[in-house]
């Protein structure tokens, strides 16, 4: 971006992209939260753990689009929009938040930094709401100015829900980046929510919802894990009470 098309507000030889400071997160006793956890953890707090504090990720074809679309995005040029600069795949942080990700698309406009993120299929809740807030309270920290709005593009509906970021949505963020840090701090695994969105969910092998909802399938599960057994005998076999 040339300085004729950089806002007032931003001063093009001082960007902030580059000034992240690895060494003084890595003193901090408190762990980094990932902007993408936010938006897990809204959904299912053990989704978010799984992925977060286990590392367990799996692909479906849901998650598959989600990833086509984000590599779309980011791989276009920084041409502006509609006449209004942008920067695709910015790197973002918060070291007031211990917060760090990156923004899918950030337009530049004479108002300030106005965030926006992707999403392949159709607005369901506010997940990625708090995903795009936690985008724009490290913006408001690297840039010094007010970030008051966003938007959440879906590409199957080939629709931009604009957000604003009301307060109550900045204590609904800052609450959830706390939630998740707790997770990570206490290597925290919470119980399955065991319904509607399991069924799409990538991680739905990992999670066992069924199983450890059902408590006489997931004794037998646990009495053939720990019972000692000849496999030569027979009717040796464990008992597993089929579900």
């Amino acid at each position: 971006m040339d300085e004729e098309n950089s806002p007032s507000w931003m001063d093009e030889s001082e960007m902030p992209v580059s000034s992240w400071d690895r060494s003084s997160q890595e003193d901090s006793a408190e762990p980094e939260v990932l902007i993408s956890a936010i938006e897990h953890y809204s959904y299912c707090p053990r989704q978010c753990a799984l992925i977060h504090v286990e590392q367990i990720y799996e692909e479906n074809v849901f998650t598959v689009r989600g990833t086509l679309v984000h590599e779309r995005v980011h791989s276009e040029e920084n041409t502006p929009l509609r006449g209004v600069p942008v920067v695709r795949s910015m790197p973002l942080w918060s070291s007031a938040l211990r917060l760090r990700g990156k923004a899918d698309l950030v337009e530049l406009g004479p108002e300030g930094p106005y965030p926006v993120e992707y999403k392949s299929g159709r607005r369901r809740g506010q997940h990625a709401d708090l995903q795009l807030c936690a985008q724009a309270l490290c913006l408001e920290e690297m840039f010094d100015v007010p970030v008051s709005l966003g938007a959440v593009y879906y590409f199957a509906t080939r629709s931009r829900q604009e957000v604003g970021f009301d307060e109550p949505l900045r204590q609904r963020t800052r609450q959830a980046i706390e939630q998740v840090r707790s997770l990570l701090v206490n290597n925290a695994l919470p119980p399955p929510c065991n319904d509607a969105r399991c069924r799409n969910c990538s991680l739905k092998e990992a999670c066992l919802p069924d199983v450890l909802q059902n408590r006489a399938r997931l004794r037998g599960f646990q009495g053939a894990l720990f019972r000692v057994w000849d496999r030569d005998q027979p009717g040796a076999e464990p008992d597993i009470e089929e579900g």
